[in-house]
């Protein structure tokens, strides 16, 4: 495969003209991270690709700057045969470059920095950062062995050879490091214990927070705190996992939201929204209301949005397009009512307090927020 130009071609899109990135982006042949990859067809189940068969669809898909997701429920592309159809969610993935570039930027990382790349999925980030800075400064963590035995062998056959470590990042990060860049999202508390640990005094780090699309950047100080600041950006990743697979979905908590009555109905005041992909509602629900799952279904016009909560509360509302919805609601907090008045705040202010909020990050791992008067704080037990 001539990949070269598409390489070229990709680093003009994701990065600037004078940006550091740009060559590592243009001269790392991303293909090869990337053999199969899953991919779903128009009735959304998944089906596998194989690159090697079909050199131009891996070319586009390798130098599109797009996610590829590598890894459902147990299941890898590396390992699946034609016709597998895996269960579960995403697990693993090749993240889209402009986003690996926009996570080394809040990183900041320099010439003769260590740095972490936790989450190695298929290596993109570990080989951008070796290109950069060089083999000696760049350690790559991922729970999954396969992964980072894959990702090992195939950054050593384009000549990177970095630190590569399989651990569990919630219970322990081998080393420390100048700079750490997540492209998993940790949970508050016990989940960034661990890796706030392995950050050396002064070392900088970014990452997302579990269930948010909230960009966490500080630099940690004499005490132990990393203080910084909610990025004026957002990036989607997967939770960070310790097991082969997520827990599975409360499926009965979704079924009764689905068909129960509840124990309140009545009509909400503002159209059903896909809270998931709305990235800053969903990233203040949890801020508030931590733990809530989500659910969406759009049938025709008919659009309906799940809540459910480990605690058995639940939401549902529904309605026919921008129509004001029946919601019906059960167990011990009012879900939809709790989402209610985050975009009522949204409404009434224009914005909410989190994108640009202060940050400070106690070394048992919870995350506080503060900005003007507005306070919260997740992950405390």
């Amino acid at each position: 495969m001539e990949w070269r130009t598409r390489a070229a071609r990709l680093a003009d899109q994701v990065t600037d003209p004078d940006s550091r990135w740009l060559a590592p982006v243009a001269q790392v042949a991303r293909h090869t991270l990337v053999p199969r990859w899953w991919d779903t067809d128009g009735t959304g189940r998944w089906v596998v690709r194989d690159g090697p068969s079909n050199p131009q669809a891996w070319s586009d898909a390798a130098y599109a700057d797009r996610s590829l997701i590598t890894r459902v429920g147990t299941l890898h592309a590396d390992h699946a045969d034609p016709g597998d159809q895996p269960e579960g969610l995403p697990t693993s993935s090749a993240t889209m470059p402009s986003l690996v570039v926009r996570m080394l930027r809040h990183a900041r990382p320099g010439d003769g920095l260590t740095l972490l790349d936790l989450g190695t999925g298929a290596g993109g980030l570990t080989a951008y950062a070796c290109h950069r800075l060089g083999d000696d400064h760049v350690t790559s963590l991922d729970v999954d062995p396969y992964l980072v035995g894959a990702a090992r062998d195939r950054l050593a056959g384009m000549g990177y050879r970095p630190r590569m470590v399989t651990a569990d990042a919630t219970e322990n990060v081998p080393g420390s490091y100048d700079r750490i860049v997540c492209t998993v999202a940790l949970a508050p508390g016990p989940g960034l214990r661990a890796v706030l640990a392995a950050l050396e005094p002064g070392g900088r780090i970014a990452t997302t927070l579990a269930r948010t699309s909230l960009i966490i950047t500080g630099w940690k100080d004499r005490d132990g705190d990393v203080v910084g600041t909610v990025a004026r950006d957002m990036a989607g990743f997967m939770l960070a996992r310790s097991a082969e697979a997520y827990p599975p979905a409360p499926t009965g908590l979704f079924a009764l939201a689905r068909e129960a009555d509840g124990d309140v109905a009545g009509t909400g005041r503002y159209p059903v929204v896909d809270v998931a992909n709305a990235w800053e509602l969903r990233s203040m629900l949890e801020v508030t209301t931590p733990g809530v799952e989500l659910g969406y279904e759009a049938r025709g016009r008919t659009r309906t949005a799940y809540l459910v909560h480990p605690d058995g509360s639940w939401a549902r509302a529904s309605a026919e397009w921008t129509d004001p919805p029946t919601v019906h609601q059960g167990g011990p907090q009012r879900l939809w009512e709790a989402l209610e008045r985050i975009r009522n705040r949204l409404n009434a202010e224009g914005s909410l307090p989190l994108l640009g909020a202060r940050v400070r990050i106690t070394p048992d791992g919870v995350c506080h927020l503060s900005r003007g008067r507005w306070r919260a704080s997740l992950g405390v037990q």
